[in-house]
């Protein structure tokens, strides 16, 4: 099992991956999985021995969090929490920050409002990997346990169909990346002004693979129609709450509910990122219906986040 380390050092972003690295990603996350029972006997059970892995979450957390500490132990690292009152910009540049966390961490897990922040944070520390953990503009760990569950369901995934229906938010930029880089059609769908960021359209010829295509609808009965999988996600995220009653008019008609599901294909899967607010973007029918696989969804950020952290981290420790 291969983990040798994607060309770029940090991720956060679906695009700093290679289609190869993607794959071998889920490789890993699938085997890591399997491994889970062996506990200390696993094969990576000291992949990150050695290592310290800081959290740095200025968004409130439960999968994310839980999932990365417990990876980071699993592997046999070290957890370190910050504050993100003191590590963010408050007190201090986040470039002077990230200079002082690389003399003493090896990698950075950070959940904040700004992508921008990301990229300076990653660019000021070169020794430093830093992983995406949630930005307002893309959710890559997210992309890739939808992408391990996918498989897990489907077995090959190329030329599949999954219809997004919802905010063109974080969620769905990255679903749309790792999806047209795996070979999969993504749907999304959305109300005017809504919609998918225009970069995140434009990106789209340049990583489709295998004849994938991204098509933008503003109906979501017409949107869902053949689909192989439903995916929807919150109307109001983090940092939207003035939003909220405008938002919940607004997408009213796009709720998934199974007047909307049974316009995909017979046997389609529904997706969520949660948390999910029932009666809202999704009815509780078809959230608790055969065919969520929400749980799935939200057990594989454990598995593809060790793929992850062992693919970025795994090796002999090089102290600065």
């Amino acid at each position: 099992m291969s983990t040798a380390a994607p060309a770029r050092k940090d991720f956060l972003s679906v695009l700093d991956f290679q289609a190869t690295d993607l794959e071998r990603c889920l490789e890993i996350a699938g085997h890591v999985k399997a491994d889970r029972s062996l506990g200390r006997q696993a094969p990576t059970a000291d992949a990150l021995e050695g290592r310290h892995v800081a959290m740095l979450f200025e968004k409130a957390s439960l999968r994310t969090r839980s999932t990365f500490e417990i990876a980071i132990v699993e592997l046999g690292g070290n957890v370190v929490s910050l504050q993100p009152d003191a590590a963010l910009g408050k007190r201090e540049p986040v470039t002077d920050v990230a200079r002082n966390l690389e003399r003493w961490v090896d990698g950075i897990v950070i959940r904040t409002f700004s992508q921008k922040v990301l990229e300076e944070f990653a660019a000021a520390a070169p020794r430093l990997r830093v992983i995406n953990a949630l930005s307002d503009d893309q959710h890559p760990c997210q992309a890739l346990a939808d992408m391990l569950t996918l498989r897990e369901q489907w077995g090959v995934v190329q030329g599949r169909t999954v219809t997004y229906v919802g905010d063109g938010n974080n969620v769905a930029v990255s679903l749309v990346h790792a999806s047209l880089m795996l070979g999969i059609n993504i749907h999304v769908v959305s109300p005017e002004g809504y919609q998918l960021p225009e970069w995140a359209v434009q990106q789209a010829a340049s990583i489709s693979r295998h004849g994938a295509r991204l098509r933008l609808f503003t109906d979501a009965q017409d949107g869902v129609a053949g689909a192989d999988a439903v995916y929807t996600d919150t109307w109001t995220s983090m940092g939207q709450e003035a939003e909220a009653i405008i938002r919940r008019s607004v997408f009213a008609p796009y709720q998934v509910n199974q007047a909307l599901m049974a316009r995909a294909k017979p046997g389609a899967l529904f997706m969520h990122c949660l948390p999910a607010h029932r009666g809202e973007e999704v009815t509780e029918d078809v959230f608790e219906s055969p065919a969520s696989v929400v749980f799935d969804q939200a057990e594989n950020r454990l598995h593809v986040q060790k793929a992850l952290l062992s693919m970025l981290l795994a090796g002999p420790v090089k102290h600065p």
